[in-house]
C-alpha cells in the first residue's frame, strides 16, 4: 500500500483512494461528498466508461432504433439531426441500457450472443478505465490543482482482475498510485440490496465463466427456450449469486492489495475529517 500507517495517511498532503464494492452501499456517495469538499477529484469509472470507451456503441445503438422510424431515418441521412447519450455522473441509464439483458425480445431481450458480445465490450472498457485511473491523477494535480483524488469504481471492478495474482496489471498498476478501500456490506445489507434490486432489475457485467454458468442453470432450472426468458426474470435471478460470487473476490482485493471499510461506519460519514478518521484506524495496528 502506497500509506504504511494511519498517521502517514493522515498527513499525507496528496490523499489518493479508491472505493470498491457492491454499487448501493456508498460508494458515490462518499466520492461526491469529497467532490463538495472542495480538494478532491472525483473519477468515476462507469462514467469513463460510458463516454471514452462505450459512448459511440451506445450511440450507434440509439441510432440503430431511430433508423426504423422512416422521418428519423431520413434526418440522420442527411445529418439534420444528432442523436448521443447524456450521461452524468448521476445518471448511467445509456451505458446500462446498451449493455441489455438477454431473452426474450419482445420484453427487451437480446440474443444471447449479442448479450455476450456486448459484456466483453464493457469488461474491455471497464479494464482500459481502470488503467486510465493514473493518467487522471497526474491531470487532477497538474491541469486543476487538486491535492487529493478519490476513484469511484463501477461494482464489477472485481470481475475484470485476477486478486490473487500478485502481478495481475490492473491491481498492480492501482496499488502503485493509490489506497484501495473496499466497502463491505453486512448480511441485511445483501438482502436489502436485493429487495431494491427485484424492485429495479438493471443490466450488470459479470465475469464470464459466472455468466455462461448462471444462464446454463437457469435455463436448465426453468426449462425455457433461450427466447422464451423473460429478461429481468433471469436478472433478478442472477443477482443474490452475483453477490455471493463477488463477495470473496471484493474481500482478496481488500486482504491482499487494501483496506476495508465497514458499510454502516461509512453511511455515518458526514465530512471530510470523518472519512480520513474512519480510513486512518482501519489500517493495520
Amino acid at each position: 500500500m502506497i500509506y504504511d500507517s494511519g498517521e502517514a495517511w493522515r498527513t499525507t498532503r496528496e490523499k489518493r483512494v479508491m472505493l470498491f464494492g457492491m454499487s448501493g452501499l456508498g460508494k458515490t456517495h462518499v466520492s461526491s461528498m469529497l467532490r463538495d469538499a472542495g480538494n478532491w477529484f472525483h473519477y468515476s469509472v462507469d462514467y469513463r466508461i460510458g463516454t471514452r470507451y462505450m459512448g459511440e456503441h451506445i450511440a450507434d445503438n440509439f441510432k440503430r432504433e431511430a433508423m426504423k422510424v422512416p422521418l428519423l431515418r431520413e434526418l440522420l441521412m442527411t445529418d439534420s439531426v444528432h442523436i448521443g447519450s447524456n450521461i452524468t455522473f448521476d445518471n448511467l441509464a445509456p451505458l446500462s441500457t446498451y449493455l441489455g439483458k438477454p431473452g426474450d425480445p419482445a420484453k427487451g431481450g437480446l440474443p444471447w450472443e449479442e448479450y455476450l458480445r456486448r459484456q466483453d465490450q464493457h469488461r474491455a472498457a471497464e479494464t482500459a478505465a481502470m488503467l486510465d485511473t493514473a493518467h487522471f491523477i497526474r491531470r487532477a494535480g497538474e491541469l486543476y490543482g487538486y491535492d487529493h483524488f478519490v476513484c469511484d469504481t463501477s461494482g464489477s471492478v472485481c470481475e475484470i482482475v485476477d486478486p490473487s495474482d500478485p502481478a495481475d496489471p490492473v491491481l498492480s498498476a492501482l496499488s502503485d498510485t493509490l489506497l484501495m478501500i473496499w466497502i463491505e456490506g453486512s448480511d441485511a445489507h445483501t438482502q436489502e440490496l436485493v429487495r431494491r434490486f427485484d424492485r429495479a432489475p438493471k443490466p450488470m457485467c459479470y465475469q464470464r465463466e459466472f455468466l455462461d454458468a448462471a444462464w446454463a442453470a437457469y435455463l436448465a432450472e426453468t426449462g425455457l427456450a433461450l427466447e422464451a426468458v423473460d429478461p429481468d426474470a433471469f436478472v433478478r435471478w442472477t443477482y443474490a449469486r452475483a453477490l455471493a460470487h463477488r463477495q470473496p473476490r471484493y474481500r482478496a482485493i481488500a486482504d491482499n492489495w487494501g483496506l476495508t471499510l465497514k458499510a454502516d461506519d461509512v453511511a455515518r460519514i458526514e465530512t471530510e475529517a470523518d472519512f480520513v478518521d474512519l480510513v486512518a484506524r482501519a489500517f493495520p495496528a
